[in-house]
């Protein structure tokens, strides 16, 4: 026999749903109001100076490629 599940039986599973949905939203907002409140608290600092240079350094190339080629 089908028989579809009673009231009494999928009651208490949809109210656990619920509080849980509602658990996860609330400390998620929590979470994420003391993470904004420790960045705005957080003092800024000074990104030191980086000296440049006109000329870009670049790397060395090899002399052979890394990787053998099969000649079709």
């Amino acid at each position: 026999m089908h028989t579809s599940p009673a009231r009494s039986s999928w009651r208490p599973s949809a109210i656990l749903l619920v509080i849980s949905g509602v658990v996860t939203f609330l400390l998620s907002a929590i979470r994420d109001a003391l993470a904004l409140r420790a960045q705005r608290r957080r003092v800024p600092r000074q990104v030191p100076a980086i000296p440049t240079t006109d000329v870009i350094e670049t790397y060395p190339r090899p002399d052979r490629t890394l990787v053998r080629h099969r000649a079709l």
